[in-house]
């Protein structure tokens, strides 16, 4: 009879770490989860700092779980596990920040308001639930223009008549924070508090509100300007 050879099984045993590995782990994530935790009850950090911080610590916290814990990386080649890992993580960023860059982009060149205004003067739509949507009942007027230039509002006063629009348009090389009324008290005029109006783009305003009203720019102390609605 011919003898069978029998060929040794590989070795598949999981990878386990030393006991000192464990404890720098857990000391490791200890700290990552304490550091955190004392800056937001301290009130070291706050607001975009915080937040980052906090997002920073916690992939600090996945890496140790992931190399002290888990032993991804350690296994013998290939490494499989570690490469699932990575190609998930990656796929799951890819499309969390592309969704928030799709967002935050269809936010800033089309906000909600815009939306509103757009449809309410295409319409339009004089009240919404009795509040003023900054249109007229019977349409517009005559379109005055204010150019933002040199950190300059030209011309620097409007003469105008109720349901007359205004065009404040940027042509500096950096956005203008334009708000209504002076720097220490704001006044919305219509409904609208203000536009952060970037470089090249404008912003339109239905004059449905009578007197002398001026706007300014938040960032800048020079730059202001005013318009007086007549009937």
């Amino acid at each position: 009879m011919s003898e069978m050879i029998h060929t040794p099984a590989p070795n598949h045993k999981p990878h386990h770490g030393t006991v000192a590995s464990y404890v720098i782990g857990f000391l490791l994530s200890l700290i990552f989860t304490l550091v955190p935790y004392y800056l937001v009850v301290q009130k070291i950090l706050e607001g975009n700092v915080l937040v980052t911080t906090i997002i920073g610590f916690a992939v600090l916290q996945l890496i140790v779980q992931v190399v002290f814990f888990l032993h991804l990386g350690r296994e013998k080649k290939p490494h499989w596990n570690l490469i699932f890992l990575l190609a998930t993580v990656g796929i799951i960023l890819m499309v969390v920040v592309g969704s928030l860059w799709i967002m935050h982009h269809l936010h800033y060149n089309m906000s909600a308001t815009d939306v509103r205004d757009k449809v309410a003067s295409d319409e339009g739509v004089y009240q919404i639930q009795g509040t003023p949507t900054g249109t007229c009942a019977n349409g517009t007027g005559e379109n005055y223009k204010v150019e933002l230039k040199d950190n300059r509002a030209i011309p620097d006063h409007v003469e105008a008549k109720q349901c007359d629009t205004l065009t404040i348009i940027n042509l500096d090389a950096a956005p203008h924070d334009i708000r209504f009324g002076s720097h220490e008290m704001l006044i919305p005029y219509a409904g609208e508090d203000g536009k952060n109006i970037r470089p090249g783009r404008n912003m339109i305003i239905t004059l449905t509100e009578l007197g002398t009203h001026t706007l300014h720019d938040h960032t800048q102390h020079d730059l202001s300007a005013s318009f007086t609605v007549n009937r």
